[in-house]
């Protein structure tokens, strides 16, 4: 079966809902819906051994791997129904229609689970429906997968909100520091400040150690997810190895800004090690080989 859509048909219906023009947006997304639903039932089938998404490249399939550990077998769809979801759902917020736009977003998630701008807007939507816990806890779900320091700022910031809410004064503080660390500028958490200095102007009195121990109890991370810097170095060896220094470059850097330039650089030497264990076992096993046939020959001989 064909695919249902490319990439031009989403920016097709992309370009009215940037002009806000919903009444011809939503009906082309409502048929590219459609379309891609019937070639999912047909072509998409999820098993106990297999799974399908639509990754945006290869790092999001890799670090979806290593975060989730999920051992089925990865197939990549090529259509982005990801971003059709997204596009959607953006589309029913204009409409305030906020129960469809959730339901969107799930499905954007459930085929990109690494897009953390999906989970950080489907947590809007989730906290705009009453339902704070699945506010939290999809803000809490951003920090593990977080590949831009941004991303995680903006999850520390709503559960900044959240714990203030819950009166964990402690956990909001932490959560507002490393907010201000790696989000300072955003809106979310220019929120949060606000709100500390108005309703809790004691929150300065609060040390970083048991802000973050408190965090800590609660089952907040509170620094970016290694595994996320390893897939980028993973993925920035790949594309040195095959010539393409520029990706290389980008991918290096963003694992850079997630842990900072020490823990990169030990990141990148544990790598390089591991890489040159692998080719040594390789070489060893190769000559290994090579002896045993040539065993083989001189006793046929």
């Amino acid at each position: 079966m064909d695919l249902p859509f490319t990439e031009r048909d989403i920016q097709y219906a992309e370009n009215f809902l940037a002009q806000g023009d919903m009444g011809t947006a939503l009906p082309l997304l409502l048929a590219l819906r459609d379309e891609a639903e019937e070639y999912i039932d047909a072509e998409c089938q999820t098993t106990d051994d297999t799974q399908f998404f639509s990754f945006a490249d290869t790092f999001e399939r890799l670090a979806y791997r290593r975060v989730e550990k999920d051992p089925r077998t990865l197939v990549q769809v090529g259509a982005p129904f990801d971003r059709l979801y997204s596009d959607l759902a953006f589309a029913y917020i204009r409409q305030q229609e906020y129960v469809l736009a959730r339901d969107a977003l799930m499905q954007a998630v459930r085929w990109n689970p690494m897009n953390c701008n999906y989970r950080l807007d489907l947590a809007e939507l989730f906290r705009a429906l009453g339902n704070t816990q699945e506010w939290a806890a999809l803000s809490a779900s951003v920090i593990e997968r977080a590949s831009d320091p941004t991303a995680g700022g903006r999850a520390y910031a709503n559960l900044g909100q959240f714990f203030l809410d819950e009166d964990n004064l402690a956990a909001a503080v932490g959560c507002a520091r490393l907010a201000l660390n790696s989000a300072g500028g955003d809106a979310r958490t220019t929120r949060l400040m606000g709100r500390l200095n108005s309703e809790r102007p004691e929150w300065q009195e609060i040390e970083d150690a048991e802000a973050l121990a408190t965090l800590a109890e609660q089952g907040i991370s509170v620094s970016p997810n290694a595994e996320i810097a390893v897939c980028l170095l993973m993925c920035a060896s790949n594309a040195a190895a095959e010539g393409d220094r520029d990706e290389a470059t980008r991918l290096t850097v963003r694992a850079r800004n997630l842990v900072g330039e020490p823990a990169a650089k030990a990141l990148i030497k544990l790598i390089r090690e591991s890489d040159a264990e692998l080719a040594q076992e390789q070489a060893s096993s190769g000559a290994e080989a090579g002896d045993v046939r040539e065993a083989g020959e001189d006793d046929h001989a």
